[in-house]
């Protein structure tokens, strides 16, 4: 008892320390997560605009839409999610400073989800890319969009999962698998997608896309294949790639195959497009692709790598298992249609 009465006179200012000495100061009370996000959200809100799109639709009607977008250079490129710009070549991007100007669409690639933006000005703030190759997971992200104008938009989380895929494509046109998604639990409000993921050092590594169900977001990757993407856009306004004409699925090797190949997986042709360069070369339903130039095909990704522009119109050499027989049939990819 007596200890307990000493310790509550101590606490009211007698022999102990002054209530002012036991409460942390605020600097104190800030974890290293809450600074981290603090300072995230503050470098990069200058950097993320909100968007405003009349799209067209069919009849001569219009309909309003938005997103989020974010500045790369000080002249006025943007990046954003394809799909918050399709089916427009214009808009309006407003910043938290309040300053708002038009933009024109200079490219999008529905393929990647990426699309890039010009906007009327010369003096923007740019956010620095990162490389999402270098994420871990649990690694704290920021997620930041700009969906309703003059206020971003700040949500924090982990990296969830990483290697990812996300089906993406215009609606009615050719589809393709976005590969190493970020996946993380950042919530992602309505209007985020265009809006950056932020690593705790403050570079954009993800490219929010997408809102896969509660808790769970989706972010295209920032690395080498999507900058790639980004300039190509920011120079010629697309992206070209080869195309064979041909749906595909991973399929085990037959096992006499299997072990004179030492491996077990080969990629099935489900479909083959009537006139496509496919279709020209002899390949049919059923075929399971090996190789292509040398190059080992196990899945539909491995394929999909190797449709690059550098391969439209030059012949690859397949080798292919048909009616459990090892052939070579030679491909001349096209070009994509749009």
């Amino acid at each position: 008892m007596r200890s307990s009465l000493h310790f509550l006179a101590g606490a009211e200012g007698a022999p102990g320390r002054a209530p002012s000495e036991e409460r942390p100061s605020d600097d104190e009370a800030l974890d290293a997560y809450s600074r981290v996000v603090i300072a995230v959200a503050r470098d990069l809100a200058p950097s993320v605009a909100n968007l405003r799109v009349t799209r067209r639709l069919r009849g001569g009607r219009t309909a309003m839409g938005g997103g989020s977008a974010v500045v790369i250079t000080p002249d006025g490129f943007l990046v954003t999610s394809a799909h918050v710009v399709e089916g427009s070549r214009s808009g309006s991007a407003s910043f938290v400073d309040g300053r708002e100007m038009r933009f024109a669409v200079v490219g999008a690639d529905p393929l990647s989800d990426i699309a890039v933006l010009r906007a009327d000005a010369e003096d923007l703030v740019p956010a620095q890319l990162g490389d999402a190759s270098g994420l871990r997971v649990g690694q704290l992200v920021v997620a930041i969009g700009n969906p309703h104008g003059y206020a971003g938009s700040v949500t924090a989380g982990v990296v969830s999962a990483l290697g990812r895929s996300l089906p993406v494509g215009r609606r009615g046109g050719p589809r393709r698998m976005v590969e190493n998604v970020v996946q993380t639990d950042a919530a992602l409000n309505p209007g985020n997608s265009g809006g950056a993921l932020v690593d705790g050092g403050g570079r954009v590594v993800g490219i929010n896309t997408a809102v896969a169900g509660v808790g769970l977001g989706l972010a295209v990757p920032i690395n080498d294949a999507t900058r790639r993407i980004i300039s190509t856009l920011m120079a010629d306004g697309r992206v070209r790639r080869a195309w064979l004409g041909v749906a595909v699925g991973p399929r085990p090797l037959p096992p006499r195959v299997a072990g004179r190949l030492g491996r077990g997986n080969a990629v099935e042709v489900i479909e083959v497009v009537d006139g496509s360069p496919a279709a020209l070369a002899g390949l049919h339903p059923e075929d399971l692709l090996v190789e292509l130039d040398g190059i080992r095909l196990e899945g539909a990704d491995d394929l999909q790598r190797m449709m690059t522009v550098e391969r439209i119109g030059a012949a690859v050499r397949a080798t292919v298992v048909r009616e459990g027989e090892l052939r070579a049939i030679t491909l001349t990819p096209g070009e994509l249609p749009e």
